[in-house]
């Protein structure tokens, strides 16, 4: 469905002239979003992926800020980081200070390349809306209730109920995601389901 309320982010950035927002909450299905439209011809610049690479890039740094036993070997043990900063407010603004500007800087210089070709592409930020660092004018939201977000995060990661509303609760509620979304794709059933969403909305953006 497509709403009527426009993003958080209403500037509109030359450099994300035809950039539309992936987002969602942890363990909604953005992944597979993500592959689908990419299936249906689609550019994607992925947050993640470039945050991955950028701390082994600067492993020594995050060494030097949180200690040696977080890194191996020049790569960055991410689950054992993930740990610490999950649940300690003061180390998790440490990395973000350190990792978010060059994340930032790494998807505008890629965003300013497929801005060429005039058609659109997508950005997958988990944090789109809890961060409002791009003026990306619209934005989708892949929606699956709380309860279904705690069941696959628990199969997914193998965690307990607790851990894993932790780290739900570490970013903005999938409601309030919903709300301020352009388009939401909905992830609360099977893949055919989810395939016909994606074509769906695919459709209203092309």
């Amino acid at each position: 469905m497509i709403k009527g309320e426009e993003s958080c982010n209403n500037k509109v950035d030359n450099s994300f002239r035809y950039a539309i927002a992936l987002t969602g909450g942890i363990a909604t299905g953005k992944s597979t979003v993500s592959a689908l439209f990419m299936s249906h011809g689609f550019s994607i610049i992925d947050a993640d992926k470039i945050a991955h690479k950028l701390l082994d890039i600067h492993s020594l740094e995050i060494a030097k800020l949180f200690g040696n036993q977080y890194v191996e070997n020049n790569i960055v043990l991410r689950k054992k980081l993930g740990s610490l900063i999950f649940n300690n407010e003061n180390e998790k603004l440490k990395l973000e200070n350190l990792i978010h500007p060059l994340i930032e800087n790494s998807i505008i210089q890629e965003a300013k390349i497929l801005d060429l070709k005039s058609k659109p592409y997508l950005i997958d930020i988990p944090l789109f809306f809890e961060k409002q660092h791009y003026n990306i004018s619209k934005s989708i939201v892949v929606y699956t209730s709380k309860e279904i977000q705690i069941k696959r995060l628990m199969k997914r990661d193998n965690c307990t109920k607790q851990e894993a509303l932790v780290r739900i609760n570490n970013q903005m509620d999938i409601e309030k995601k919903k709300l301020l979304s352009t388009y939401i794709i909905d992830n609360s059933k099977d893949l055919q389901h989810l395939q016909e969403e994606v074509k769906r909305v695919k459709n209203l953006l092309i």
